[in-house]
Formats: C-alpha cells, sequence, structure tokens
C-alpha cells in the first residue's frame, strides 16, 4: 500500500472517535430561568456540548435558537413573571435538531452562551435577556388602561412569594412554601379578574426567582393601587399555627414573630424605598418630608386593608395574631402603594401544612383574602375607578 494511502487511512482512523462524538445526539435535560439585576437568565441544562444558532424575528417579537442533533427531554417552563420580556417559550422539531422559540413582551436583545461542566453542574447553555431601555422606559410609564365605561380597574397586583432558586420554607416532608403561595397567587387572581372593575396582575406564574426589588416595580409598572404578597413561612415553633397579616413598619416590629419572619423575607436582598418616587429634583430636606408623609398614609391604608384580610381569613384557616403586625418587610417598601403580606399559615406546622397543600383549602384562603381586598375597596374605592362610580350611582 502507497506510504500516502496508509497515512490517509491512519488519520481517518484517528478521526472516527471525535466525530462519532461530535454527531451523538444530544439531550435537553431542563430549563430552569430566573431574574436577576434588569435581565431574565435561562440556562438549559444539556447532556453534553452542542452546536447552536440564535436569530431574531420580528411582528411580534421573537428570538429564535436551533441546537443541531438536540431533543427536548424536559418540559418547557410556564410563562415567567407577566411583566417581564418573556411571553412564552415554544419548542419544535427540525429533522434532528430542536428549535426553541422565546415569544416577547418587549423587543430585547439576546446574549448565548456555552458552559462546560463545572462544581457540580453539567453542560449548560446560558441565554440572557436583556430589555431595550427605551422599550422599557415607555412600558413603565403607561398608564393603567380605562375600561369600556371611561372608568379605570382596580389593579392588585399579587407576588407569590419565593420561587426558582429560592423554595423560601420548607416542611417536614419536603413541601415548599414557594409552591404553596402560586397556587393561592393563582386562584386569588382568578377571584379578582372575576370581578367586574378588579385587573390582576401576578409578579411570577410560574417556579422562577424575582429579586425583592422587582417584585415593587412591578407594582409601580402597573400602577397598582394594592400590592399583596402570598407567603406560608416557617416558625421557630412548631405549634405556631394560624394565617397573620402584615404592613410595613418604618420603626421597630411589633413583636418578636414579626421581626424573625422580616429578616427571613428580607435576606434575598433590600430596596430601599427612596428610589420610588421621582424627589430628585426635590430639595432634600422637602424631598424627605414627601417621602415620609407619602409612607405614613401609605402605611395606614395598609393597615386598615390588612385588618378586612386578617377578619375574612380567621373562620377559614384561624389567626395567629388577633392584630396586623408591622415589621421591616423590604418587599411592602412602596412609599405610595398600599402594601401587605399574607402569612397563609406555618408550613412547619404539621396540620397547617396539611391544609396548605390541599386544593381545597388553597380555594377557601384565596377566597377569604378576596373578600377582605373587596371590603376594604368597597367601602374606600380609588377615585376614577369603576367601583367609585358604581358606588356614586347606588348613592345617588
Amino acid at each position: 500500500m502507497h506510504r500516502r494511502d496508509l497515512l490517509r487511512l491512519l488519520i481517518a482512523g484517528f478521526a472516527l472517535p471525535v466525530s462519532a462524538a461530535t454527531q451523538a445526539a444530544q439531550r435537553i435535560t431542563g430549563l430552569r430561568s430566573w431574574y436577576e439585576d434588569d435581565r431574565l437568565r435561562v440556562v438549559l441544562d444539556l447532556s453534553g456540548p452542542v452546536e447552536y444558532r440564535t436569530f431574531e424575528l420580528v411582528s411580534p417579537p421573537r428570538l429564535v435558537i436551533d441546537l443541531t442533533n438536540t431533543h427536548l427531554d424536559a418540559v418547557l417552563p410556564a410563562p415567567p413573571m407577566p411583566d417581564g420580556p418573556l411571553r412564552s417559550i415554544r419548542s419544535g422539531l427540525r429533522g434532528a435538531d430542536t428549535r426553541l422559540v422565546f415569544d416577547m413582551n418587549d423587543p430585547v436583545r439576546m446574549n448565548a452562551f456555552a458552559l462546560g461542566p463545572d462544581e457540580g453542574k453539567g453542560h449548560r447553555l446560558v441565554l440572557d435577556f436583556q430589555p431595550f431601555t427605551a422599550a422599557l422606559a415607555g412600558k413603565a410609564a403607561n398608564p393603567t388602561p380605562p375600561t369600556r365605561s371611561g372608568q379605570r380597574d382596580i389593579v392588585v397586583v399579587i407576588d407569590a412569594g419565593h420561587g426558582g432558586k429560592d423554595p423560601g420554607a420548607v416542611g417536614l416532608k419536603g413541601e415548599k412554601e414557594k409552591a404553596v403561595a402560586l397556587a393561592i397567587a393563582r386562584l386569588l387572581a382568578k377571584k379578582v379578574n372575576s370581578q367586574p372593575g378588579f385587573k390582576a396582575h401576578l409578579v411570577r406564574n410560574g417556579d422562577i426567582f424575582v429579586p425583592l426589588r422587582k417584585r415593587v416595580e412591578v407594582a409601580h409598572r402597573r400602577n397598582a393601587d394594592l400590592f399583596i404578597s402570598i407567603h406560608a413561612d416557617a416558625a421557630p415553633r412548631r405549634t405556631a399555627s394560624g394565617a397573620s397579616v402584615y404592613a410595613l413598619s418604618q420603626g421597630g416590629a411589633t413583636s418578636t414573630m414579626a421581626r424573625w419572619l422580616a429578616e427571613r423575607e428580607n435576606h434575598v436582598d433590600l430596596l430601599g424605598s427612596e428610589r420610588l418616587l421621582s424627589l430628585k429634583d426635590k430639595d432634600p430636606m422637602l424631598a424627605k418630608v414627601i417621602l415620609d408623609m407619602s409612607m405614613t398614609a401609605t402605611i395606614t391604608t395598609s393597615l386598615d386593608l390588612g385588618k378586612d384580610v386578617l377578619d375574612s381569613l380567621q373562620g377559614v384557616a384561624g389567626v395567629h395574631q388577633k392584630r396586623v403586625e408591622q415589621a421591616g418587610f423590604a418587599v411592602l417598601k412602596s412609599p405610595d402603594i398600599p402594601s401587605v403580606l399574607v402569612e397563609t399559615g406555618f408550613i412547619s406546622n404539621p396540620g397547617d401544612c396539611r391544609r396548605l397543600i390541599e386544593p381545597r383549602h388553597q380555594e377557601k384562603v384565596a377566597g377569604a383574602i378576596f373578600e377582605g381586598l373587596h371590603r376594604h375597596f368597597q367601602a374606600r374605592p380609588p377615585q376614577g375607578t369603576l367601583l367609585a362610580r358604581m358606588n356614586e350611582s347606588q348613592s345617588a
């Protein structure tokens, strides 16, 4: 055999294993997503290295990624936070390739990069979605649209606590607070949306991580009349049971339990409420006075609303405290939006935990929360809302 032919055969022989490895089909074994700073990060967990290409489509805005010789072996996650850039994820097959389509609410930039095995994690493909600044600014400036009657809806932003990499409290058998909170939040949103003159927006509608400051920003982008955060925390004592309602405190906490819970909830990140009011053009002393006055009035309204919710919950879940507690919860630090945090029970208590994971009990809890907030707004409807107009018509 000619030496050149022999060399070709040897090269081909060495190349076969490499080629076979390159062509081996890979799997997408999982998809995870969370909000980090101003971007949404989506991570595809992979069985091995993959080749991919991305491109953008407009009208409506979509970002597409094709993964060569790869098939999907995971459930696509539920649509993330409705106010975020990503609306939904779809998948399709193109021969041996998988195509993922990311339907966007707004134009975004996407940065994709692959990561190899590291720190106990396998191959990953990371997708970062960064909103365009102009799109984000325009969205924040949009007021709540009016109803057909010319009167706007009362906007309720519902925050399911924890999510994604943050499970929240965990029960004795592994029950997760983040799942209970999301189930009740969804039921509450359904009840709010079924009532004429009300409109609900969920901060998250899937198992994703949303920083505390982002949760509050959703309420501001939606021009919310109420921000309500749903939880099912643990307590130092397993005997602690029943629902609780919390409002913000500018001073100390009203109880040891309130302070302990606030510290647990605030560990993810902190929020400075001064950033949420446009006071840059004001004298510093005047700005502080305006902020203090706004915060005091907002806390007073939050306490009144919280009392209505707590009274409704008493007959369904029992109550841990008969008054609305106060502490420095970061997620409640909106100076101009009444905000309450509802602990629907203690997942650390075996009896509470059994009830909290039951769909029928979750439905009752959501109904009680809605009854309380509806009673509050029925007595004190915000100006310009359909409910205020209806009240005026009834009293005329």
